[in-house]
């Protein structure tokens, strides 16, 4: 049985479903603005049509996952 996903990562397949397209996409997004703050990225995201609690989720692991 797969492990349960929690945290920031758990609304990713919501994500996905809502805006059409794969997480990866959003994470390529991001490393545009890699070296900005964690609520810029947010707000990076929030300006592509992202809700801000999708938005913070994303960053958090991409933020996380790049060791920043």
């Amino acid at each position: 049985m797969a492990e349960k996903v929690t945290g920031p990562a758990s609304y990713f397949p919501s994500i996905e479903k809502k805006y059409g397209r794969p997480v990866s996409y959003w994470m390529e997004q991001l490393d545009t603005v890699r070296d900005t703050a964690h609520m810029e990225q947010v707000t990076y995201l929030k300006d592509m049509g992202m809700g801000h609690g999708h938005a913070n989720a994303v960053v958090a692991v991409y933020r996380k996952d790049n060791g920043l």
